[in-house]
């Protein structure tokens, strides 16, 4: 089993300070603020970072799924929306999915989106909030 890590350093009070998330890998890091989080100011935040890895969990599955069909994958894109809600509290994951998967019918498509969407680790990681999804067929 691998490891992986990522960090943050934050520096200061909730409102006024500032910190850095960064990747192990070095394939990223970048600055957030309060502001980046609850308001309009440029940044990232961990709601952005927990969709992307789930985005991109779920695709890989799904292409693992799809793949395991005897299915040629020209193209996922999943978008990932994480609603913050009062508390805060992370209320919903909303996974919208678009693929191209020539020769697939949209019935077997959606047993194998469901399939992704109950079985990426991810998924399984973030099991309390809902987690709902839109996935279609492009040509």
């Amino acid at each position: 089993m691998s490891i992986k890590s990522a960090t943050a350093v934050w520096k200061g009070s909730l409102k006024d300070g500032a910190g850095k998330l960064e990747l192990e890998s070095g394939a990223w890091s970048g600055p957030y603020t309060w502001a980046s989080r609850f308001g309009d100011q440029t940044g990232a935040n961990p709601e952005e970072l927990l969709g992307a890895a789930h985005a991109g969990c779920f695709s890989m599955f799904l292409s693992a799924v799809l793949g395991k069909g005897g299915h040629e994958i020209a193209s996922i894109r999943t978008v990932a929306r994480v609603t913050l809600g009062d508390g805060p509290t992370i209320t919903k994951i909303h996974l919208d999915c678009k693929a191209t998967v020539p020769g697939i019918s949209d019935a077997e498509f959606q047993e194998a989106a469901a399939a992704a969407k109950a079985n990426c680790p991810v998924s399984k990681a973030l099991a309390g909030p809902e987690i709902t999804m839109d996935a279609a067929l492009e040509a």
